[in-house]
């Protein structure tokens, strides 16, 4: 993201910062920033790396995907713990926060890699946790469906050089 100022800002996890400095109406930004801290360096580290391997098993062959999953599982654990610290709705409150925001999409992936495993896995909070927020009004608004465009479709931007 480019700001006014040519300040470039790449990292997602600031670009969330930043916005959240200058709006935050949802109160987002966590009560508890080292738990947070903590929480999102776990997942953009070895969580990260282990559903890599787990969702692509095929590039990593040095280890059964199964190996790839527990490795993964470590955090899913971690996340379960959060959350039953937070009456199951949050992983740094009982309210979501930016923890959440910023680590759901990865644990939907890693969830996704193997659905029927995950309904099973001992893991209900996380479960209910991911499912309210893939089902949050907030997620549905912003991962709307559109029809894949045809080229028999009409152009949606009719003078592109006067956008």
């Amino acid at each position: 993201m480019q700001l006014a100022d040519g300040e470039v800002i790449d990292e997602s996890l600031d670009v969330m910062h930043w916005a959240l400095a200058h709006n935050d109406p949802a109160h987002w930004l966590d009560p508890d920033p080292a738990r947070r801290d903590e929480l999102v360096d776990l997942n953009d580290g070895v969580f990260k790396t282990a559903l890599d391997q787990y969702k692509y098993f095929t590039r990593f062959p040095e280890q059964p995907r199964e190996h790839y999953r527990a490795q993964g599982e470590v955090f899913l654990h971690k996340l379960e713990d959060c959350l039953a610290e937070h009456d199951g709705i949050g992983l740094t409150a009982t309210t979501t926060a930016l923890a959440d925001i910023a680590i759901f999409p990865f644990v939907r992936q890693f969830a996704g890699a193997d659905p029927a495993w995950f309904s099973t896995a001992p893991y209900p909070l996380l479960r209910n946790w991911l499912d309210s927020q893939v089902n949050s009004a907030l997620f549905k608004r912003v991962m709307r469906k559109y029809p894949q465009w045809q080229t028999t479709d009409v152009s949606l931007i009719e003078d592109w050089q006067a956008v």
